[in-house]
C-alpha cells in the first residue's frame, strides 16, 4: 500500500502546482465568470463575435455546421444570421479582410482566435475586452491597460460607450500610469449589461478554443461513475482471492 502513496501524493502536488501556476500567470484579474455549458450564453457570444470580431479575426479551427450542433441552432439560422463571408456550411470560419491589407493597416494581421482563450485564459481575455479607453497619442486612438499599446481599435465601443483614463501622477524619470478608468459617455448598454456582453463573447471564444469539452464534461462523470465500480469490484475480488490467506 505504502508504494502506491508516493505517485498519488505526486500527482496531486503537480496538479495543484498547475494550477497555481495558471492563477500566477493570469495576474490576479477579475474572474470572468464563464460558463460554456449556458447554451444561450454561447448563442449571444456567437451574435456578439459574428457582428463585432469576425471582420478582421478568423476562427480557422472552427466549421458554422459544428457551431450549429453545438449551440442547438439550425444550418438556416446560422447561414442567414452568423454567415456574413459567403462561406459554405461546412466550411471554417475565415474572416473576409485580406491579410496584407490587414497588416498595412494595422501593422500586423489580427491574429486568429481559436485558440486565444486556451493560450491567455478566460480572466484575461474578458479583462481585455472592458478595458479600452481612448488615448490620442496612439494611432487608432485607443489604448488598452490590461495590454497596453495594443494596435487593435476597439470594436465595441457602441455597445459600452467611451472610457478615458485618469491618470496617476507621474515621479520624476517615470512614464505615467493609468489610476482608473472613467465611462465619460455612455453606450447603448448599462455597465452591467456591458459585462454580460463580455462574458458571452468570452464563454463563446473558450467554447471555442476546446468545442469538445461539452462532450469530454458529459462523459466524464460516467467516467467516473465506471472507475467507481471497477474500484469496488477490485475490492471485492481480492477479498476473495485473500480470504484464505488471511
Amino acid at each position: 500500500m505504502k508504494r502506491y502513496i508516493f505517485p498519488v501524493a505526486l500527482a496531486l502536488s503537480l496538479l495543484v502546482g498547475s494550477m497555481s501556476v495558471q492563477a500566477s500567470e493570469e495576474g490576479g484579474l477579475p474572474a470572468a465568470g464563464t460558463n460554456v455549458h449556458d447554451q444561450a450564453s454561447l448563442q449571444r457570444g456567437a451574435k456578439l463575435y459574428f457582428n463585432y470580431c469576425v471582420g478582421c479575426h478568423s476562427l480557422k479551427y472552427m466549421r458554422y455546421e459544428r457551431i450549429a450542433a453545438d449551440l442547438g441552432l439550425s444550418e438556416q439560422e446560422v447561414m442567414q444570421n452568423l454567415n456574413f463571408t459567403g462561406a459554405k456550411f461546412g466550411e471554417p470560419v475565415i474572416s473576409h479582410m485580406p491579410e496584407a491589407s490587414a497588416a498595412a493597416w494595422f501593422g500586423k494581421a489580427p491574429p486568429d482566435l481559436s485558440l486565444e482563450v486556451r493560450a491567455k485564459g478566460a480572466d484575461w481575455v474578458n479583462a481585455y475586452l472592458n478595458s479600452f479607453y481612448l488615448d490620442p497619442s496612439r494611432p487608432v486612438g485607443w489604448n488598452n491597460t490590461v495590454f497596453p499599446n495594443a494596435s487593435m481599435p476597439f470594436p465595441l465601443w457602441e455597445l459600452q460607450g467611451l472610457q478615458t483614463a485618469e491618470m496617476k501622477p507621474a515621479k520624476p524619470g517615470e512614464d505615467a500610469q493609468v489610476e482608473k478608468l472613467v465611462l465619460s459617455h455612455p453606450g447603448k448598454l448599462t455597465p452591467a449589461q456591458f459585462q454580460q456582453a463580455t462574458r458571452d463573447l468570452t464563454s463563446f471564444l473558450e467554447y471555442a478554443s476546446e468545442p469538445a469539452a461539452l462532450e469530454r464534461h458529459a462523459y466524464g462523470v460516467w467516467v467516473l461513475l465506471f472507475l467507481a465500480f471497477f474500484t469496488l469490484l477490485a475490492y471485492m475480488l481480492k477479498k476473495e482471492y485473500w480470504k484464505d490467506v488471511h
